[in-house]
């Protein structure tokens, strides 16, 4: 995404951050395998229910949006405070995702499981960016 290759290379590598955050390589492989099982679990629902599944393919949508506004807010407007308010909206769309999902299929289900876990790994990353960056008033 072109607002996350504006920044990653300059302005994140300013940031303070905790000492566990994951290395770009290691981040890249883990949203190529999350974002294989998010597409196998839409597939899944789509076959599960065919049109019967809409509001819930309707919500994968909205979530993967929000995913990317995210991307936008933190690294293209360099904005950790605002991205910790969009990952915690995105946090909720991704759980209904997959409430959704799992009473279409259960396997639909689980496989967003992952993609929960690392959401919320990324809101914790995001807080203490924000903390560790900002700005006294």
């Amino acid at each position: 995404m072109r607002a996350t290759k504006s920044s990653v290379g300059t302005w994140y590598v300013t940031l303070r951050k905790p000492d566990w955050v994951p290395s770009g390589r290691t981040i890249g492989l883990v949203w190529t395998v999350l974002y294989i099982l998010m597409a196998l679990a839409a597939w899944l629902a789509w076959r599960e229910a065919g049109w019967g599944a809409r509001d819930a393919l309707l919500l994968y949508a909205v979530q993967l949006g929000t995913n990317a506004f995210w991307s936008i807010l933190f690294f293209g407007r360099r904005n950790p405070r605002a991205a910790l308010e969009c990952i915690v909206v995105l946090f909720l769309f991704v759980l209904s995702t997959l409430v959704q999902f799992w009473n279409l299929s259960l396997l639909a289900g689980l496989l967003l499981v992952p993609y929960l876990a690392w959401v919320g790994f990324a809101s914790y990353l995001n807080y203490e960016v924000w903390r560790r960056n900002a700005v006294p008033a």
